[in-house]
């Protein structure tokens, strides 16, 4: 055998895996990834260890990664979600929960005593970084639609108002893309003379092109959140997880400290960091810019709303939230559920109209509910 090449054995298993996720691929109706990338031009990349270690906006005496250009992507999401001017600060993460994660440690730092409140529609992640930190938690309910219940929130909350309040803020839940009101939610805090508080928004999915509609939803910095996270193979599209959290720069203050190995500041969750990450995301906003974001936020829009027409066509009670991507319905059959994707709770799933999702899918899914239904009869 030839040192430094696969045995045949090996390789078969490459190709058999290379092939079965070209055909997964192409049938993704029920999860929130987008797909229609190429970043062929970053492949150069891979040959070598970038690593974002330590604070993006602090230099560090490992030399080898992105950071520059992590700096640009934050100062992009810190300038869409409205940050105060000089007073913000940010960095690529994993994903929407490692930025969650983060939200919810500034919050415990600012407010070592305070209590969480988040709806019983947030992404599961929550509630494991909240044992991770070892925060108290109460669960608020959910209107039909998915989003929080205000009136609940309110009266939690009243129950327990000499406790500093931290809210989790879901803009776009895991099932129904349901976006809870920052400003609304601010308002009942200020009503009940709530000093000391933090919101933190779960933007994962429908951030970023929630700053894109018109009308805009109350979700960001100047809506009252005190930190936002999103994720950036969602709707940017990324071959690996990844994602960015934005915060208030006086907040995050509060938790650097100097690590003299790194030669930088330790402000982050993790100590290394991908470094080819903030390569896909600064690629894709300097190719599309605003304009291409809002097309490509237009077109999904577009076809949420075929996608809906489509359903009800048929008699399907299919139903989606304002300016929302993801499409509502009862769970079809366990074969088209399974050859689909589709995610599925408490007998209801939905498909994600991602940027890469086109007419022709939604045609051919519908072929095969109408297909069904005909050797049912």
């Amino acid at each position: 055998m030839e040192i430094g090449r696969l045995q045949a054995k090996d390789q078969e298993v490459l190709n058999d895996l290379l092939v079965k996720v070209k055909e997964q691929t192409e049938l993704f109706l029920g999860y929130p990834v987008s797909k229609d990338f190429d970043y062929q031009a970053l492949s150069d990349f891979l040959k070598y260890p970038m690593n974002n270690l330590g604070d993006p906006f602090v230099t560090s005496t490992y030399g080898v990664g992105s950071r520059n250009l992590e700096k640009e992507v934050v100062e992009f999401f810190a300038e869409l979600f409205r940050a105060p001017k000089d007073n913000w600060w940010g960095y690529v993460t994993n994903g929407g929960s490692e930025g969650n994660l983060y939200g919810l440690y500034l919050a415990r730092e600012l407010h070592p005593k305070a209590m969480v409140y988040y709806s019983e529609a947030t992404h599961y992640s929550v509630q494991k970084n909240l044992h991770l930190l070892n925060m108290p938690n109460i669960v608020i309910r959910t209107q039909e639609n998915g989003e929080i219940d205000y009136e609940d929130l309110e009266n939690t909350i009243r129950m327990n108002r000499q406790i500093p309040v931290i809210i989790m803020a879901n803009i776009g839940t895991t099932m129904t893309e349901a976006r809870d009101d920052v400003a609304k939610i601010k308002n009942i805090l200020k009503r009940m003379a709530i000093q000391h508080y933090y919101i933190h928004a779960d933007a994962a999915l429908s951030g970023t092109y929630s700053a894109l509609v018109d009308p805009r939803p109350a979700f960001d910095f100047e809506d009252g959140a005190d930190s936002i996270a999103i994720s950036g193979h969602k709707f940017f599209g990324s071959p690996m997880p990844c994602g960015v959290v934005v915060a208030k720069k006086s907040n995050r203050d509060r938790i650097a400290r100097s690590v003299a190995y790194i030669g930088s500041l330790d402000t982050t969750i993790t100590g290394s960091r991908n470094g080819h990450s903030p390569l896909f995301l600064w690629h894709t906003i300097k190719r599309l810019g605003l304009a291409g974001l809002k097309d490509r936020a237009m077109h999904s829009l577009a076809t949420a709303s075929y996608t809906e027409t489509k359903l009800k066509e048929m008699g399907i009670a299919a139903w989606r939230n304002p300016n929302a991507i993801t499409v509502n319905f009862p769970t079809p059959s366990p074969a088209i559920f399974k050859k689909w994707q589709l995610a599925a709770e408490h007998g209801n799933s939905h498909i994600i109209c991602m940027p890469n999702v086109t007419k022709t899918h939604i045609d051919l899914f519908v072929g095969d509910l109408k297909s069904e239904i005909i050797l049912q009869d």
